[in-house]
């Protein structure tokens, strides 16, 4: 049986507000655009930052780095810890939406949901599942599925179609216990890219971002966006 596909979610921190905000998040936190790399420019970005997503373009380098990087986790061990929340990703083109779960869902204790939250519902009651589990039970999961749909068709970009090949994929990065984890439903597990603190998320998971960058010098699709306490 094929695997579902859902229309791309557009890079664009507006839709991704109304996205979570449609399913029951409260606005006190919001996304919005990381200009630069340079600490003048991230000083712009409003504090506190509770997660950080990365829209990347997938390269031969990069699936060659992915897979270099998986054999060589294995063999030392991941040390992942139990508290963080992952997600494998089954749905075509759900990056977006996959990268938003994780950066709600490992951040719970600063964000708040209306009493009838799908996303909240969904959270909990995949809370003691499997990153696979969750990704069926995703599958399945109709307000999320149909708040997906109508946010893709609402960016400032046509949305492509349903059987284009995007090669443009999001990763999130998140704090968990002073540890700062690389979340991708692409990858078998999360991936620790050493010690972090509430007040240096943002710098610190841009240095993992510089890397990326790196690795496709020639490459400009990168977009970087934060999640931050709206401080308007």
């Amino acid at each position: 049986m094929d695997s579902p596909r859902w229309l791309p979610l557009e890079s664009n921190p507006e839709v991704m507000t109304k996205f979570v905000s449609c399913l029951g998040m409260k606005p006190s936190w919001q996304f919005g655009d990381v200009y630069g790399l340079d600490p003048e420019l991230l000083n712009l970005v409003p504090r506190p930052v509770c997660a950080v997503l990365l829209l990347f373009p997938v390269t031969e380098k990069y699936e060659a780095f992915k897979q270099e990087e998986e054999e060589r986790l294995k063999g030392q061990g991941h040390g992942v810890s139990p508290d963080v929340y992952f997600i494998k990703q089954t749905i075509g083109n759900a990056c977006g939406t996959i990268g938003l779960i994780h950066a709600v869902a490992n951040n719970q204790a600063h964000l708040q949901f209306e009493a009838d939250s799908p996303l909240k519902k969904f959270l909990d009651q995949t809370a003691k599942m499997t990153p696979e589990e969750r990704a069926t039970f995703l599958e399945k999961d109709e307000s999320i599925r149909v708040t997906h749909e109508s946010s893709a068709q609402e960016g400032q970009t046509e949305a492509p179609s349903l059987d284009e090949k995007v090669n443009l994929h999001f990763v999130a990065f998140v704090n968990v216990g002073g540890q700062l984890y690389e979340l991708d439903g692409r990858k078998p597990f999360p991936v620790v890219h050493g010690k972090t603190t509430e007040d240096t998320l943002l710098e610190d998971a841009v240095e993992v971002c510089k890397v990326f960058m790196a690795r496709d010098p020639q490459e400009v699709r990168f977009t970087i966006i934060a999640l931050s306490k709206d401080s308007f």
